[in-house]
């Protein structure tokens, strides 16, 4: 059994140099005492440049934080998950959504080797994969269908939806994409009154096939697939499931499946990215997969000095345990990244949402930081006023894209201005004697640079933050990859539904029956 972080003494002499230098760590004085800070606290990745030096850290520190990784079995962990073994150990499955990318001849790159024991697997993933992008350019060269519409929720939803979004400018169909994920009806209304039968493929997203918010949209749209004068629910109507028997029940014949070892907020890579294919081609999807693939060599064989996953995932705790930071603010500077922060959201705080550690016995420190963002400059004129003169300290991670897309290429330079400057200025401040003009500043921030939004660039991009989610939970000895938490309203919901119907009131809190009498 791996130790636990509070089990290490790496941890214990972390905890005394906070207390002795960290605590009143000044990044101005740091900068000042070290001319060679920027060079000593930022590096190059797979697609991403990424510049730590504005964060509240020093050599000290960051030794000692590599210590902790050593010390927790870090490295054996990261292994243990590239070797096939099942470290979701609540549920007894591996964990290797990074199998679904481990294929990247057609942009130039070799694929690594599959891992002994799950090369057969290796050449499933292959053989499915390579028929999900054969539907897509079917799809593709097919006029008729002109809008196609997403049902699914959380992983189903999130992880397409925004890539979709961010790869707009290689979307090279004319086709139009929807996505529902919402149960409340007028979600689905609003996309439905857009669209005729005869034109639209609906693909239904949902690893079980149970998901009750996808399945109440999906026969809803069936329904009105069906009133609307359409016909041919095989051609019209595609599954990304596992569930086989309950899609062809449903009255769908094309059918694409994935394996109980990939996590819904994982998912984008496996056949749930048929959208993204369909976007942007078979060529464009291989190459997010061979970013991410990019970064997944780099987090698996990088030391740990030079490892960027680990180097965030070790920051993560050091301002989550140590300094106390309760949340961490996304701030893409790029329109086409809106959607990022909050598929973000569900990677970390679903992932390492967890109050127990894998053995199940009650974690004495905190997990999970609260994830929050808009993209910039909209953030800055909204909640940025709470980053520069709030009470409370909240690290800010920049995604800047140094190259625009071909749109108002002119607008570039201010976008990336302000994106500098916000990091300046909290990292500088401003004294104003008369306390409303005062900014404090020695607020930390991450910078995170891409030369260009690209398919591959986006892989690199996402594969990193999975990974330094990883990090952080391996540290706090956490399963990262069950979800348990999303269940229990999930399964009272289905208590509740009925007596929407009957009124009875019979066993309910005196809050949630009063609550449910005055919707009757």
């Amino acid at each position: 059994m791996r130790p636990r972080a509070d089990q290490t003494a790496a941890w214990t002499a972390l905890r005394t140099l906070f207390d002795t230098t960290g605590k009143n760590f000044d990044l101005r004085e740091a900068f000042a005492a070290d001319p060679r800070r920027f060079e000593s606290f930022s590096q190059d990745a797979p697609h991403v440049f990424a510049d730590l030096s504005k964060n509240r850290l020093d050599a000290a520190a960051q030794t000692l934080l590599f210590d902790l990784a050593r010390q927790c079995g870090l490295e054996q962990y990261r292994d243990a998950m590239f070797a096939g073994e099942l470290i979701n150990s609540t549920e007894q499955r591996a964990v290797m959504h990074f199998l679904l990318r481990n294929h990247a001849q057609s942009v130039g790159q070799q694929a690594q080797p599959a891992i002994k024991n799950i090369a057969k697997l290796q050449s499933e993933v292959d053989e499915a994969r390579e028929a999900m992008l054969a539907y897509a350019e079917q799809v593709r060269a097919d006029a008729a269908i002109t809008d196609i519409v997403n049902i699914g929720i959380g992983g189903s939803d999130l992880g397409p939806q925004m890539a979709v979004l961010a790869l707009a400018e290689f979307a090279t169909t004319g086709k139009r994409f929807h996505f529902v994920s919402n149960v409340d009806g007028r979600e689905l209304g609003d996309v439905l009154a857009q669209l005729r039968p005869q034109n639209t493929l609906f693909l239904i997203a949902s690893k079980t096939f149970t998901t009750a918010e996808t399945m109440t949209n999906a026969q809803s749209a069936k329904a009105w697939f069906e009133a609307s004068g359409g016909r041919d629910i095989g051609r019209h109507f595609a599954a990304l499931t596992s569930n086989v028997a309950a899609a062809k029940a449903f009255g769908i014949s094309t059918i694409f499946g994935f394996w109980d070892w990939v996590g819904g907020r994982y998912s984008l890579w496996s056949a749930i990215g048929l959208p993204i294919a369909l976007a942007v081609g078979s060529q464009g999807f291989r190459e997010l997969l061979a970013g991410a693939h990019a970064m997944d060599e780099h987090f698996r064989t990088a030391p740990l000095e030079r490892n960027l996953p680990a180097r965030l995932g070790l920051l993560d705790i050091w301002y989550r345990n140590f300094h106390g930071f309760t949340s961490r603010s996304i701030a893409p500077y790029s329109s086409a990244l809106r959607r990022l922060p909050a598929y973000l959201q569900q990677l970390e705080m679903e992932s390492n949402g967890k109050r127990v550690d894998s053995q199940g016995r009650a974690l004495p420190f905190e997990t999970a930081p609260v994830l929050w963002g808009e993209p910039g400059t909209n953030g800055q004129h909204a909640y940025f006023q709470v980053l520069h003169q709030g009470t409370s300290v909240v690290p800010v991670e920049f995604v800047a894209i140094k190259e625009s897309g071909p749109v108002f290429k002119s607008h570039n330079h201010k976008l990336l201005a302000n994106a500098l400057a916000q990091a300046q200025a909290l990292m500088q401040g401003k004294t104003d004697v008369g306390g409303h003009k005062h900014f404090p500043g020695n607020r930390p921030s991450t910078f995170l640079l891409l030369e260009r939004l690209t398919p591959a660039s986006l892989g690199a991009l996402l594969a990193l933050q999975e990974h330094r989610v990883f990090v952080s939970g391996a540290i706090w000895g956490i399963n990262s990859f069950d979800q348990w938490g999303v269940e229990l309203g999930k399964v009272l919901a289905q208590d509740i539904e009925p007596r929407l119907q009957s009124g009875d009131l019979s066993g309910l809190d005196a809050s949630t029956a009063g609550l449910l009498q005055r919707m009757l």
